[in-house]
């Protein structure tokens, strides 16, 4: 009897041994183990700036390639080395003062540089790399991403403003001026006249833009007429995209409507018995149309032919001749300074001078004379040509393609947008310097 309760007693203290042992196990506690994350390196223009010293820096007034090279440590007779070897691909003589570049030195004492960015602009850029024995200059481009938007507004002063006021830069509204410009005149829409667009924005780095793509279509009501826009290439050999309307009438004429794009208005029009009181209110024919713009606009040749005259003459001040074919001619007066020169040959929209107050003009303005068949007259009454039609056999493809298009103008509603304002405040200037000519390899 005793030796079985002397057994219950033992196995009893074995048992709470053990249990207090598990226990003590138990509430050990495990060592997490962390992992190092590590950085993701920093890529961009094809190169690891992990492994560079990076230096962003913009070129100053009087400052040359090789003055900023030989301030990072690259001497003279590299120099020169380096700029034969590229002068094919790229001309180091032709750098701008106000231009961005970046230099990617050695991460030692000297910081030697080894790699010269020059950036055209937020896109495209030369990279001219020296850091080995073999020096090479090539042209990079960003990755570009488009994304297409549909818009709506509607004309409270004029449309400049109206596409300033849905957060969208100028160069759109003159991109879609140039489009209509055959058929509307911008300065004549009314208070309340709509609009609907659908074009590409591009972007790069996802976010930031850098201007548009094509417009694919496009609609103005005005005096509620619905007037329609379409993007479309009729001919597929030549490959050159026209406008054309919803009954496929091309919207391009053979003359613009006016000489100046924007920013004018017409302060005296074609009238042969206009009276001046300067003269004694006698009757002084006015056989031109005047645009009034601000000092210094640009002005377009109307439709595109050949210089006849580009000279400065009493009254009509520095002043242009187109001889556009055996019937039309136009004259471009009071410039304040003349681009062409006699029989240089001109495209419609190309730049033939800018708005002055050169010979007897009282304010900034272009007097724009038109003549047919030798004699002036007002373009404005004349039924002028247009271009070249689209063929009957393409009609049917085209009302096809534009189908989709006209359902998905008709739908976008009229809603208040979001200023995006912030996006495009340097726009002007990003096409201004992306149109600029790029030395190519």
């Amino acid at each position: 009897m005793k030796t079985t309760l002397y057994s219950a007693i033992l196995l009893t203290c074995l048992l709470f041994f053990y249990s207090c042992k598990e226990d003590k196990v138990e509430e050990t506690p495990k060592k997490e183990i962390v992992e190092e994350v590590k950085p993701k390196p920093i890529i961009k223009y094809g190169f690891n700036f992990d492994n560079y010293k990076v230096i962003n820096d913009t070129i100053k007034s009087g400052e040359s390639f090789g003055i900023i090279l030989d301030r990072h440590h690259v001497f003279y007779p590299k120099i020169n080395e380096i700029s034969t070897t590229i002068k094919d691909t790229f001309d180091v003589r032709k750098v701008r003062a106000g231009k961005p570049y970046t230099i990617l030195a050695s991460k030692d004492t000297l910081e030697k540089a080894q790699v010269f960015i020059y950036k055209h602009n937020r896109i495209e850029s030369t990279i001219i790399n020296f850091q080995d024995s073999l020096i090479s200059a090539y042209k990079y481009r960003k990755p570009v991403t488009t994304i297409e938007r549909a818009i709506s507004g509607r004309i409270v002063d004029n449309f400049s403003n109206a596409i300033d006021t849905l957060g969208y830069g100028p160069t759109l509204a003159y991109e879609v001026a140039d489009i209509y410009s055959w058929t509307v005149d911008f300065y004549r829409l009314q208070k309340d006249d709509t609009f609907k667009l659908i074009f590409e924005q591009k972007f790069i780095e996802d976010s930031i833009p850098v201007g548009y793509g094509r417009i694919k279509a496009a609609v103005f009501n005005h005096k509620g007429k619905d007037l329609y826009a379409y993007r479309y290439i009729a001919d597929s050999i030549k490959g050159i995209p026209e406008y054309y309307d919803d009954e496929a009438g091309l919207l391009r004429r053979q003359f613009l409507k006016s000489p100046i794009k924007f920013q004018y208005r017409i302060s005296s029009r074609y009238n042969l018995k206009r009276r001046i009181k300067l003269y004694g209110n006698r009757v002084r024919a006015h056989k031109g149309t005047d645009f009034a713009a601000p000092y210094g606009t640009p002005i377009m040749a109307t439709a595109s032919g050949t210089v006849t005259e580009s000279s400065r003459r009493g009254g009509n001040g520095n002043y242009v001749k187109v001889r556009h074919n055996g019937t039309y001619s136009t004259q471009y007066l009071h410039m304040k300074r003349r681009k062409v020169r006699v029989g240089e040959f001109v495209q419609q929209g190309d730049v033939i001078g800018w708005v002055g107050m050169t010979g007897n003009t009282s304010g900034p303005h272009v007097c724009y004379r038109f003549w047919k068949n030798g004699r002036q007259v007002d373009p404005f009454r004349e039924k002028l040509p247009t271009a070249k039609p689209m063929v009957d056999s393409l009609r049917p493809k085209y009302f096809e393609f534009i189908a989709p298009l006209k359902r998905q103008l008709d739908s976008i509603p009229f809603s208040e947008v979001k200023p995006l304002i912030e996006e495009f405040q340097e726009e002007e200037e990003l096409k201004e310097e992306i149109e600029e000519t790029i030395v190519k390899p």
